[in-house]
C-alpha cells in the first residue's frame, strides 16, 4: 500500500487559529463554562501571538472561595 504524503499549510493553519470564527467558538465555549460555574465568574477572550485564547476566571470573593475550596471547580464546570 502506498503511503500518502501530507504537507501542512502553516500559513493557513495560523490564519485559522487566529480567525474571528475561532474566536467566536472559543468565547461561546467559555460562556458555557461561565454559565455552569455560576455567578461571579467572567470570560476573557484575546488573540495572542499564535492563536485565540479564552479563559474563565473568578471575579468576586465568593467565586474565588469556590475555586480555593475545590481546585478543579472550573474543570468540573467544563465537564472534563
Amino acid at each position: 500500500m502506498n503511503k500518502g504524503r501530507f504537507t501542512l499549510n502553516r500559513r493557513g493553519v495560523r490564519e485559522l487559529l487566529r480567525s474571528e470564527e475561532l474566536a467566536g467558538a472559543c468565547a461561546e465555549y467559555a460562556a458555557g463554562i461561565q454559565a455552569r460555574a455560576g455567578e461571579g465568574f467572567a470570560v476573557n477572550t484575546h488573540t495572542g501571538k499564535n492563536r485565540v485564547n479564552a479563559s474563565v476566571h473568578a471575579e468576586t470573593y465568593v467565586a474565588r472561595q469556590k475555586v480555593r475550596k475545590d481546585n478543579n471547580y472550573l474543570l468540573k464546570a467544563a465537564g472534563k
